[in-house]
Parts: C-alpha cells; sequence; structure tokens
C-alpha cells in the first residue's frame, strides 16, 4: 500500500511538473570546444550546464506558484512580470537572454558582416561606420557595472539601429517597446572569467572580432523589420 501510494504521488508530481514547465533549456548551437580558444569548453559548460541551466529550472518552479500563466510564453512571462514580481522577471529574462546569446556566437565568426548587406547598410546609416559601432558596443559593454549585458537592437519607431545596456538580468524589450534585440554579448563574470579573469574589455574584443554570428543578427534584423513593418525602408 504505501509503495502504491508512493508510486501514486510521484506520478501526480511528475504530471503536476509537466503541465507547469513551460520553459525549456535549449541545447548549444555547437560543441562545447567549437569557440575555443576565445571561450572554453569549461565556461561553456559550466555557463550553459549550471547558470543558464538553474534560470529555466527556477522559473520553472516559479511559473507552478503564479495564476494566469498557464499557456504564456517567455516573452509574454517577462512582459507580465516585468516591475511587478522581480524574481520571476530575472529568472525568466536570463533563460531568454542566455538563448539568445548561444546563437549569437559561432566559430570563425566576428568582423565585419561584408556578406549581410543589408546589415552593413543600417550599421553605417545608424552608426556613421561600422568602426562607430564598434566603439559604441564595447563602451556598452565594458562600462555595465557590475552584471549585465550590451545589445544591438532596431528600434522599431526610427528604423535605426542602436547600442544600449542593460544590468542584471533585464532586457531591452521590457525597458523600451520598440527595441527588438539582434545581437546580445554577455558582460557577467561566469561568462567570461574563467579564460580572462577581470578582463572584460579582452572578452568583449575578442567576441566583436572572433565570434559573432552576423547571419543569426542578419536574420533577426529581417524578422524585426517585417514584424515591426520598417522592412521597406531598410
Amino acid at each position: 500500500m504505501i509503495s502504491m501510494l508512493s508510486t501514486v504521488t510521484i506520478f501526480l508530481a511528475l504530471r503536476f511538473q509537466e503541465c507547469f514547465a513551460k520553459v525549456d533549456l535549449p541545447a548549444l548551437p555547437y560543441d562545447y570546444k567549437a569557440l575555443e580558444p576565445i571561450i572554453s569548453s569549461k565556461t561553456l559548460e559550466y555557463h550553459h550546464d549550471k547558470h543558464h541551466a538553474k534560470y529555466v529550472a527556477t522559473t520553472n518552479s516559479m511559473i507552478a506558484e503564479e495564476s494566469g500563466l498557464g499557456d504564456a510564453t517567455l516573452e509574454e512571462i517577462m512582459k507580465q512580470s516585468y516591475g511587478s514580481n522581480i524574481g520571476l522577471y530575472n529568472n525568466a529574462a536570463q533563460a531568454w537572454n542566455h538563448a539568445f546569446y548561444w546563437n549569437c556566437m559561432k566559430a570563425k565568426g566576428g568582423g565585419k558582416p561584408t556578406k549581410q548587406k543589408k546589415l552593413m547598410g543600417l550599421i553605417k546609416t545608424s552608426f556613421g561606420s561600422f568602426d562607430v559601432f564598434v566603439k559604441e558596443f564595447s563602451n556598452a559593454a565594458n562600462t555595465a557595472f557590475g552584471s549585465g549585458w550590451a545589445w544591438l537592437v532596431l528600434d522599431s519607431e526610427s528604423g535605426k539601429l542602436l547600442v544600449t545596456k542593460t544590468i542584471g538580468a533585464e532586457n531591452p524589450m521590457n525597458v523600451n517597446s520598440n527595441w527588438i534585440p539582434i545581437l546580445t554579448c554577455d558582460v557577467w563574470e561566469h561568462a567570461y572569467y574563467l579564460d580572462y579573469q577581470n578582463l572584460r574589455p579582452t572578452y568583449t574584443h575578442n567576441f566583436l572580432e572572433k565570434l559573432v554570428n552576423w547571419d543569426f543578427v542578419a536574420d533577426n534584423l529581417e524578422t524585426a523589420s517585417a514584424k515591426r513593418g520598417v522592412g521597406s525602408e531598410l
């Protein structure tokens, strides 16, 4: 009898988790060693398997305690919890930010997006030159106090690209509804400390010069342009 009750209890607990576990931990889009020597396999293992996984698990745990989030997407959870439930927002936003960040990188990436002509054209229009963009993005990444993120966003109101930074888990989509992220760089210490210690500027430089997945960024620009109806003027 005790064994049967235990089995039923475990089954119901698992079913409960299935009903409320809305956020998945995506696999890395490359092997742990793919970004070496810029980012080590040890950093990726800890960053993805420990930190990102914890944000996802905590988000799912907190969702189970909230009402009205049964069918909510991760972005909807972020929007609803922003400014009202800081614990849920921080974990949900970090789950989103990290999933986005992994795809912003690839082996032998970085440099100028010369093959992504539309993206490159908009960078020049928005910043004056690619070098100015690099300077602004690097400054945002290196001056984010403590832990945070550097972002390249499409401003759907102006149709131009902007560089911004957020502190902690904050996502530009929640700061300004007109901002659509197309690139990010994680500047929390767990993203680079094992490889660079306190040399964040070196990590930021290598991210831009050797890791950025410009194909992903260009695809994000296309999607954002179509979604916000600014594609015809880009």
